[in-house]
């Protein structure tokens, strides 16, 4: 259980940073307006708020393993949302980065 629930605050915690960062993008880069860069902004702030639920109690290791959602997460972001066609070396650094984040969250470990 402590595996699901963990994994499905990483999901919420990368639609939230990753979706606010696109929509500050959207709304300065693509000039599509200041509404949707501070919808972004809000999202950006609840991510805060959901990386604190995590079970783990060790910033650090809660933050660390989250960078390889994050990196995951914005390439199939990519894909979905601007139509990204990644390589197999971002598939394979993906794929890297969440193993390194398997390691650091679910290793067995004494503490």
């Amino acid at each position: 259980m402590f595996v699901l629930r963990s994994a499905a605050l990483f999901v919420v915690a990368a639609l939230f940073e990753i979706g606010g960062a696109w929509l500050v993008w959207q709304g300065v880069r693509e000039n599509r307006g200041w509404l949707w860069a501070a919808g972004g902004v809000l999202a950006l702030g609840a991510y805060g708020f959901v990386a604190t639920f995590q079970p783990d109690a060790h910033f650090g290791r809660v933050l660390a393993a989250y960078g390889g959602i994050f990196v995951a997460g914005s390439i199939l972001w990519g894909v979905v949302a601007d139509g990204y066609r990644p390589d197999r070396w971002d598939i394979a650094g993906a794929l890297i980065c969440l193993a390194g984040m398997a390691v650091i969250m679910y290793a067995p470990r004494g503490d």
